[in-house]
């Protein structure tokens, strides 16, 4: 969230914050003692993870660190969408571009190295005819909400966010 942002810019909570509720995920994986694994979430198709070959893997999927970074576009998607329908705001679409940041020696266990993302940078390219204002209160809402954002920030890694804005299509 940008440090410009002041409380009173945040859209009120959309449930009530006194009730603690708790949303439990839940998923079943198999590893057949290689670097893929297929994991199965809910009823859908099997997604499965493994590494590039040059990281020792069968290049097969996606990586696990590659899964953090659809998992933060599609939380921003998410909540662009939830904040937007909370303010009225209009806009046709929205473009990422993602890309992170590891130094391959802490996932191989050099001490001091952490074995996740140093830096990630992100833009976000949105499609709208609103005013910059609203814009900006679009923007701060979502990163201050955006579960995989904060997850991330709180894990000290570094975000360099970008919002662009392009007429609506």
């Amino acid at each position: 969230m940008t440090e410009r942002v002041q409380l009173a810019d945040m859209l009120a909570p959309s449930i009530d914050p006194e009730t603690k509720k708790l949303g439990i995920r839940t998923l079943t994986a198999r590893n057949d003692a290689g670097t893929r694994t297929e994991v199965r979430v809910r009823h859908f198709d099997i997604v499965a993870t493994d590494e590039p070959d040059t990281m020792g893997g069968t290049n097969t999927a996606v990586s696990p660190l590659e899964n953090v970074l659809v998992s933060l576009v599609g939380c921003d998607g998410v909540i662009i969408k939830g904040v937007a329908d909370a303010i009225g705001f209009s806009y046709t679409g929205v473009d990422f571009e993602c890309s992170g940041q590891v130094d391959v020696r802490g996932p191989k266990g050099v001490p001091g190295i952490r074995p996740y993302f140093e830096k990630i940078e992100l833009k976000i390219v949105l499609y709208t005819d609103e005013p910059a204002d609203r814009v900006k209160k679009l923007q701060d809402n979502v990163e201050y909400r955006c579960p995989v954002m904060n997850l991330l920030r709180s894990a000290d890694v570094e975000l360099d966010v970008t919002w662009e804005v392009e007429p609506a299509e």
